[in-house]
Order: C-alpha cells, then sequence, then structure tokens
C-alpha cells in the first residue's frame, strides 16, 4: 500500500487524472495528508473558532479564501474540486452523494478548511518497525465515534470521532513518543485500550473504515481524527457542505518533517 519516491504532486496528479480512485493510505510517504471540510462564508468564521477549540480533531493545516479553489500555501497547482479521490456532498446534515469531482458543485462563498490526516504520521511509525493491520489487510484503517464531546462553536458541536490502530503495549509507547511529536497531524493518541469507557462498544463495529482485528496481546491506542467534523455537520444539520470520503484525503507538498517539533 506504500508508494516509496512519490510526492504529493505525483499523487495529486494521478486523483486527479482519474488513475487513483481508491483510499490515500501509503500514498507518497513523507507527505503531509489533510482532511477536508467546505463550509459556506456565512458560517466559516464558527467553522475557524471550532478548530481553534477543538486542536486535537480539527488540527488547522490551511484554508482558502472565499470561492478559491487554490491552495498554494500547500502545494503546487492545488484544485480542491479534483485532487482528492472522493468527496461527500452534505445537505441539512445528510450526505445527499459522493463524487469524485465537485467543480459543479462550487460556489463563490465557499471557504476550504485543510486538517491534518493520521495517515501523515503512518510513514514515522513504519520506519520505526511498528506494525500497522489495516495495512498488512489492504483495508481503510477503523473509525469511531466516541462520547468524548467537543467544544461548541456556534453551530458547530458533536462527538470526537477517533481512529483505532492496535499494537503490543512496549509498541505503543513508542506510537506515542513518535506522535506526539506531530501535533499538526492530531499528535499523541487521546486514549489507549478500554474502548467501552469512551463509547465504543465494538471494536468490530466501526463507524468508519474496515474493521481490523486486535491480536491478543496487543492494546487499542485511539487517535482524534479529522472525520470529527462530519460528526459536527451531521449534529449541526448544516443546509450544505462538502468534505472528503473518510480514507480519500488530498496529498499535499508539505512534508511531515515540517509540521513535526522536537
Amino acid at each position: 500500500m506504500t508508494n516509496a519516491g512519490q510526492s504529493g504532486y505525483e499523487a495529486r496528479q494521478l486523483i486527479r487524472a482519474g488513475r487513483h480512485t481508491g483510499q490515500t493510505s501509503g500514498m507518497a510517504p513523507g507527505f503531509v495528508q489533510a482532511n477536508l471540510a467546505i463550509i459556506p462564508a456565512a458560517q466559516a468564521n464558527d467553522f475557524l473558532r471550532f478548530c481553534v477549540l477543538n486542536p486535537k480533531p480539527c488540527p488547522l493545516i490551511g484554508h482558502s479564501e472565499p470561492g478559491d479553489w487554490r491552495l498554494p500555501a500547500l502545494g503546487r497547482d492545488i484544485d480542491i474540486r479534483t485532487d482528492l479521490p472522493s468527496y461527500r456532498v452534505w445537505r441539512d446534515g445528510k450526505i445527499a452523494t459522493e463524487t469524485d469531482d465537485i467543480t459543479s458543485y462550487w460556489r463563490d462563498d465557499l471557504v476550504a478548511f485543510l486538517l491534518g490526516c493520521s495517515f501523515s504520521f503512518e510513514a514515522p511509525l513504519l520506519e520505526a518497525g511498528l506494525t500497522l493491520h489495516h495495512h498488512e489487510l489492504g483495508t481503510d484503517v477503523p473509525v469511531y465515534r466516541t462520547s468524548i464531546p467537543t467544544a461548541q462553536a456556534g453551530p458547530f458541536h458533536g462527538p470526537m470521532v477517533v481512529s483505532m490502530r492496535s499494537f503490543k503495549p512496549a509498541d505503543a509507547i513508542r506510537a506515542v513518543q513518535i506522535t506526539s511529536r506531530m501535533p499538526g497531524v492530531h499528535g499523541a493518541p487521546v486514549h489507549i485500550g478500554l474502548p467501552e469507557s469512551i463509547g465504543i462498544q465494538d471494536l468490530d463495529r466501526p463507524d468508519y473504515g474496515s474493521p481490523v482485528p486486535v491480536p491478543a496481546g496487543e492494546l487499542p491506542v485511539f487517535w482524534a481524527c479529522g472525520i470529527t467534523p462530519q460528526a459536527v455537520v451531521e449534529a449541526a444539520g448544516l443546509e450544505f457542505c462538502i468534505t472528503h470520503t473518510p480514507a480519500h484525503m488530498l496529498v499535499t507538498d508539505l512534508r511531515i518533517a515540517d509540521l513535526s517539533v522536537l
């Protein structure tokens, strides 16, 4: 599932041309991937405040000007309307359709927000010798709604969403150490073990992504996830917005090392 040596620009060109239509985990290792939330300007300031109040699930790495589909600070020749493999169009808090091109839905009042994604720290975990079971299985990472509330901003409120990867205890400690240096892509986990204590009743039934069994002797480790805005949009009943389809990200030209802290 990895594409060693591939750049963010090369990944986007494949996606724009329709030559890559699946999930983006493993694409362009070392480059930052981003979750997407496109919000009408009337609610954009509230969404920006929501990101500031909830930096773990919503680490903001960039946003556009109203009506502008370009994001030059994040990568060469980005067109946010075409450069993700799949989008969700939402109306009144419900998914109206999924599509690989949102050009026909674009409006002059739309603001694109890009949030760091945990796919970005998978390459450093692999480089440290840790095993990622969803890579071995060729599936999406499992993602769950939790009972952890987010801080409300205007109409935006709802549960935190988390992604899960499991490790042996010593490897879980190493994963915490590695990801804690990357706050721009969710940083350290928000929870380890005991999924029921954060409202997850059955690990075999994720709300998004694919089920990935936790082997005996391993601990489930949960990171805040950039799908949180989709749960929030649903809770708020937002009249219109566009997001990425889970696991189908924007691959940027930013390097994960540029967002890391010592």
